[in-house]
């Protein structure tokens, strides 16, 4: 798919959101944690982020990467171990709470087939994720004018989906 074809991400429904974590919360059995980490899609076009979200529902996706300079271009800190986030999919809806399992900071090409596989995407290989992490980093960081290298820092993000609901959602 080429650049002119992917739809640019509409801006997030931040009251559905609300919603969502507020139903979140009420099927806990604990204390109430405190607001999500962030409330965001997978991806940077509404193609990608209703892949990813599917393959996160359907629990193929269990990791994901984040590029370390677009965190510190954003002045966003860094996934860390216990929070939870709310991802959307294309349409900037609430679909998942996800909790932070594990991270590591390393370069681009540290990724190993495990981690690979756990992303869910593609064929799943360390070689096809190489390939498509390039293009999405790269793409990433030109349109940040950030300076883009093969071996940027990346965060490598391991993940559990906590809470989701049905395909057709709540009645709001």
């Amino acid at each position: 798919m080429s650049t002119s074809e992917r739809t640019p991400l509409p801006e997030i429904d931040r009251a559905a959101a609300e919603r969502f974590w507020d139903r979140f919360l009420g099927s806990l059995n604990e204390v109430k944690p405190s607001a999500p980490r962030e409330i965001a899609c997978f991806g940077d076009n509404v193609e990608l982020a209703d892949e990813l979200i599917s393959l996160v529902l359907t629990g193929k996706k269990r990791a994901t990467a984040g590029s370390v300079a677009e965190y510190e271009h954003e002045g966003s800190a860094l996934p860390q171990v216990g929070e939870r986030w709310i991802a959307c999919d294309g349409t900037g809806r609430p679909r998942a709470v996800i909790e932070t399992t594990e991270t590591r900071v390393g370069p681009l090409s540290s990724v190993d087939e495990r981690f690979a596989w756990d992303e869910g995407e593609g064929d799943r290989t360390r070689a096809d994720w190489l390939r498509s992490h390039t293009a999405f980093f790269s793409r990433r960081h030109e349109a940040l004018g950030i300076p883009f290298h093969s071996d940027i820092p990346v965060v490598f993000e391991r993940f559990a989906v906590v809470y989701q609901e049905p395909e057709h959602g709540v009645a709001e």
